[in-house]
């Protein structure tokens, strides 16, 4: 059990609430050029590259998105398609939630006040929200903050909006790279990991891990 109530539940959105797809679809694009381990390792390498992208000032989602694929077409030796880059990017907002989260998201929305840090851009993030199943008391984009997670300062500006203390919030996330370690630094006590199979496990950072949103919230005893 999680012996802790918080002011807001605060969560990552794409990857740990929507299912994303960018790896099925980039599938799809290279499908007949690159098989086997050769389509894993761009797999890989197009993930890494979206979070290298999003270390310095911010961008456009757009250009993380392009500028990742083209890395990724470059190290693997295939052609980079301008246009397949752009179906990724109009994609998003059309994904909806992992099968497990309305259910969860309901349950945990009678009694807290929930919020979303995204890596996301204003003109998308709403319909994805939308999809989810639950009202949300706030809705904060890397757009927004003007930096993407990992880093902080994304973090700093939804504490500043919601007028709290990091040690006041409960996070949620499916990404120690991309959230839980930068909440851990930030003084976030209280974190939990969804297993979504994309990142494993670390020790040392305090975390609670939960299978699905359901059962976070049986963790709150709900």
């Amino acid at each position: 059990m999680i012996d802790f109530e918080p002011k807001y539940i605060t969560f990552d959105c794409y990857g740990t609430l929507t299912k994303f797809h960018m790896s099925d679809m980039s599938r799809e694009f290279f499908a007949g050029q690159l098989e086997g381990a050769d389509m894993d390792r761009f797999i890989a390498f197009f993930a890494g590259y979206r979070r290298d992208e999003v270390l310095g000032a911010w961008k456009p989602y757009r250009d993380v998105i392009a500028n990742a694929y083209e890395r990724a077409c470059k190290r693997m030796n295939v052609k980079f398609v301008e246009s397949d880059a752009e179906k990724i990017y109009e994609a998003v907002p059309t994904w909806g939630p992992h099968p497990d989260v309305p259910e969860g998201l309901a349950r945990l929305a009678k009694k807290y006040k929930l919020v979303i840090l995204s890596n996301a851009s204003n003109s998308q993030i709403q319909s994805n929200v939308d999809k989810l199943g639950a009202p949300f008391h706030a809705v904060f984009t890397a757009e927004q903050t003007g930096a993407y997670k990992p880093r902080m300062q994304g973090f700093e500006y939804m504490f500043d909006k919601l007028g709290c203390k990091p040690e006041d919030v409960l996070h949620v996330s499916s990404s120690p790279r991309y959230d839980l370690f930068t909440a851990h630094d930030m003084g976030v006590k209280h974190k939990a990991m969804v297993l979504r199979e994309h990142e494993q496990p670390t020790p040392g950072h305090d975390y609670h891990l939960v299978k699905d949103i359901p059962h976070l919230a049986a963790e709150l005893g709900l």
